[in-house]
């Protein structure tokens, strides 16, 4: 039905059907066939409540906007706060790892401290055993050639004094070393 009257007032107010010469009121100038056209348009608009139902969806429509729009400002607001403790814990962990560097650093120039300390302790107790060695092979070096020298004289003297010694002598020499043991024994 509605394209039926659509198709009625198309063929009404084509301009086929108007004279030029006609008035204003007849139905053969275009004008007022479109006029007439025109009211009985926007009285079906009217009748069928056209109008308030493309208000009532436009209304809806903003009110659907509307939720939207709160819906994006409360998510919005929300990546903000999410943002903002991010960057908290951002600038936590960097805090921290700063710390922790600060104090690798820290304990890495303890440990140079303490390794140089101990290298200097290693080296001088090296140098002290060094010495304690060239001390005992000097020593042991110096009582080797005086036992030599004792037994070169102990044999010297042994040659000298068999080369020089006769009976009598040696009797008192024998006589005198006797006394003398019995002496330090008693």
């Amino acid at each position: 039905m509605k394209y039926l009257t659509a198709a009625f007032f198309a063929v009404v107010a084509s301009p086929a059907l108007a004279e030029p010469g006609a008035s204003f009121l007849s139905l053969r100038n275009t004008d007022f066939i479109v006029l007439l056209a025109f009211i009985l348009f926007v009285g079906i608009l009217l009748y069928y409540k056209v109008p308030s139902k493309v208000g009532e969806m436009l209304d809806g429509r903003s009110a659907a906007i509307r939720a939207e729009l709160d819906e994006a400002k409360a998510l919005r607001e929300e990546a903000q706060s999410l943002l903002a403790s991010y960057e908290r814990k951002q600038k936590e962990v960097r805090e921290q790892a700063d710390r922790i560097v600060e104090a690798a650093k820290e304990e890495a120039a303890l440990a140079a401290t303490a390794a140089k300390a101990d290298i200097a302790a290693s080296i001088t107790r090296r140098l002290a055993a060094a010495q304690e060695q060239i001390a005992s092979a000097q020593a042991s070096a110096v009582k080797a050639v005086k036992d030599q020298a004792v037994v070169v004289a102990v044999a010297a003297a042994k040659d000298v004094i068999a080369a020089q010694m006769d009976a009598k002598g040696a009797n008192q020499l024998i006589t005198e070393a006797i006394a003398t043991v019995e002496a330090k024994l008693h």
